[in-house]
């Protein structure tokens, strides 16, 4: 199913359509607010030149998506790319996102872009977020094996049919993983849950009592890290309890939502040195990451027991592309900001190193920021425009 509008928004000399793709599927209950219950909806928008016909398509999602209006996906249009940004089912809202659905709504999008659309060859485009996701989902198709369940154990199954493989992908200011970066933000000082406002001391970066400040020995590094992975398996294992003793009672499929406190403490935001790069010390992408710690849209701030499990759990997450990137087998370009206040150089470093083929480049736009904001964003945004062309034409040719 898709309705298509035109709507503003667009590069001079370019088109924006704005449509749906519906797809049904069999749900106990609805994960997203609104709908038709079995009804997945995905917010599509499809940005192209008017005169300039392609057979090949740069299809975005991310997890909560959002970006149909960011300039990357702009300026990729403006260059003379057809360019897809598909929205998930859970567009601005993760507290009960299930990866495993997220790669189905890409398949979905993508199936419709080659069946109704008519493009032969897809580009995947990971940004932020969307890497990872991309990586995983490109594993998924090469497999060929479709998805028979979540991470939490609930039967959920995808025919690999509607899991068609890209051609290329793009790893756009991305990160290896939404678990794995959200466990290097989260803050270690909270030992109990349930009392969130009681905390260590010497574990709590924001604590001008902390005998520990910057810049940070790496003996205190390594122990704030495992720490860090030690509240992620706490929470995880409470998790499971908690879903086991609902399984166990009279209506199995209930969920329960939670908070959880304390979710951007990473030392490298107040000790660049930790990771040096040209990203300003004392921010992140957010703004001041002391009151981005506890504020509101920080990462998981409110959660379910199955989406910790299929998209938090440091152990349980599955949607991770250090483990897929060895599994695929196409064209790969990295391009990563230095002065990326979100996704930092070890990310983008981690990213290219998981693709043990040799038919992918990695390239960093110095002094770029995770948006390309600043004086210089346009210029920064251009030369990563320029080099995914180059790319492509190499690549796909």
């Amino acid at each position: 199913m898709a309705e298509q509008t035109s709507t503003p928004g667009t590069p001079r000399g370019c088109e924006r359509i704005a449509y749906a793709v519906g797809f049904k599927e069999s749900a106990t209950y609805s994960d997203v607010y609104g709908g038709g219950g079995a009804v997945v909806g995905l917010d599509c928008h499809l940005i192209r030149p008017v005169d300039t016909p392609s057979d090949t398509l740069i299809v975005f999602m991310h997890p909560v998506g959002g970006g149909m209006y960011l300039p990357m996906v702009r300026g990729l249009a403006a260059a003379g790319h057809h360019v897809l940004w598909a929205n998930s089912r859970y567009r601005g809202a993760d507290y009960a996102l299930i990866m495993e659905k997220v790669a189905a709504d890409l398949g979905e999008a993508i199936c419709d872009a080659k069946d109704r659309l008519g493009y032969s060859r897809i580009v995947l485009a990971g940004w932020s977020g969307g890497g990872s996701l991309s990586m995983w989902y490109q594993a998924l198709a090469e497999a060929g094996e479709g998805i028979s369940d979540t991470a939490a154990g609930d039967p959920y199954t995808v025919d690999p049919s509607r899991i068609p493989p890209a051609d290329a992908l793009l790893m756009l200011a991305s990160h290896v993983s939404r678990h794995r970066i959200f466990t290097e933000w989260l803050d270690p000082s909270i030992h109990d849950e349930t009392r969130p406002h009681v905390r260590d001391p010497e574990l709590n970066l924001y604590d001008p009592a902390n005998p520990n400040q910057p810049p940070y020995g790496p003996e205190y590094v390594a122990r704030f890290r495992e720490a860090q992975i030690a509240r992620n398996r706490r929470i995880t294992a409470w998790v499971r309890d908690k879903l086991g003793e609902i399984r166990a009672s009279a209506s199995p499929n209930q969920e329960f939502a939670f908070t959880v406190h304390g979710t951007m403490a990473d030392p490298r935001w107040l000790d660049p040195a930790i990771e040096p790069s040209d990203r300003a010390p004392g921010t992140c992408y957010l703004g001041d990451p002391k009151v981005v710690n506890d504020g509101p849209v920080g990462l998981a701030r409110f959660c379910s027991l199955r989406s910790w499990l299929s998209q938090w759990s440091y152990d349980d997450a599955r949607c991770d592309a250090i483990t897929a990137g060895a599994q695929i087998s196409v064209p790969v370009l990295v391009v990563g900001n230095s002065a990326d206040d979100a996704c930092t150089p070890s990310h983008t470093e981690r990213l290219h190193a998981s693709v043990v083929h040799d038919r992918k480049q990695l390239h960093v736009v110095r002094g770029a920021t995770h948006y390309y904001n600043g004086p210089d964003g346009r210029e920064h945004m251009a030369e990563a425009i320029d080099v995914i062309g180059r790319f492509l034409a190499a690549e796909l040719s």
